[in-house]
């Protein structure tokens, strides 16, 4: 793993499945205002994007007014089934035990909803202080901008070109790419769906894994393929 300075995971649907949770509230809540949408639909479409921009999406689409509400209700509703429901993803504690890299999380969430379901999942000790909420840096700085990726490289002094993120979105790869790191691509979350490893390699990412015990196999992989240039 020599040629890594650092590793960076995104959360939802890469650490913890949270976002199949997510799908199921947000597609009922637009259902029910009047945008039909399947659970897989939301998957498929919006894994990875903050809810606000996700209605904003909706609204140029669709032409549909969607009431600030959603806003509110959306993050309550979604707060208690989390608290209530939210697992690890498997294999992502033995992983994390064979890394020898530092590591650190860039997500899109807040930082409220991170630690409640870190803490939640056993996972907040492993990382410490180095989970890091692009909401934090600004609401227009979320993924897919890459904002929060060179934040997260920043605090390590680690050089983007040396640094390998963990994302299960497009938006997230996007924004990892325009960061200029190097990226692993994950769908062994509960939302993944027929084309999502596709639709990963398309955006940028070098390879793509189902399993998270594969991840330290791959790092390695990489870093040697990187030195061999």
């Amino acid at each position: 793993m020599e040629g890594f300075d650092l590793i960076i995971f995104d959360c939802d649907g890469v650490l913890v499945d949270s976002e199949i949770i997510a799908a199921e509230v947000e597609s009922r809540l637009l259902t029910e205002a009047g945008y039909p949408i399947s659970v897989e639909e939301m998957g498929e479409r919006f894994a990875g994007m903050t809810w606000q921009n996700i209605l904003l999406a909706i609204e140029r689409e669709a032409a549909i007014p969607l009431s600030a509400s959603l806003l509110d209700k959306s993050e309550k509703l979604l707060d208690a089934r989390l608290a209530a429901e939210v697992k690890v993803i498997d294999g992502v504690k033995q992983m994390l035990s064979r890394i020898r890299k530092p590591y650190c999380i860039c997500s899109n969430s807040s930082s409220h909803r991170l630690d409640m379901m870190l803490t939640k999942v056993g996972l907040k000790p492993v990382f410490g202080p180095y989970i890091y909420s692009a909401k934090d840096l600004g609401p227009d700085r979320v993924k897919p901008k890459p904002d929060i990726f060179l934040h997260g490289a920043k605090q390590f002094g680690a050089d983007p070109a040396r640094t390998l993120v963990v994302e299960d979105s497009v938006h997230g790869i996007t924004g990892a790419r325009a960061a200029g790191m190097r990226v692993v691509g994950f769908t062994g979350a509960s939302h993944t769906y027929p084309s999502h490893a596709d639709r990963l390699t398309e955006a940028g990412a070098e390879t793509v894994i189902s399993r998270m015990t594969e991840l330290p196999g791959v790092i390695a992989a990489l870093a040697e393929w990187s030195e061999a240039i």
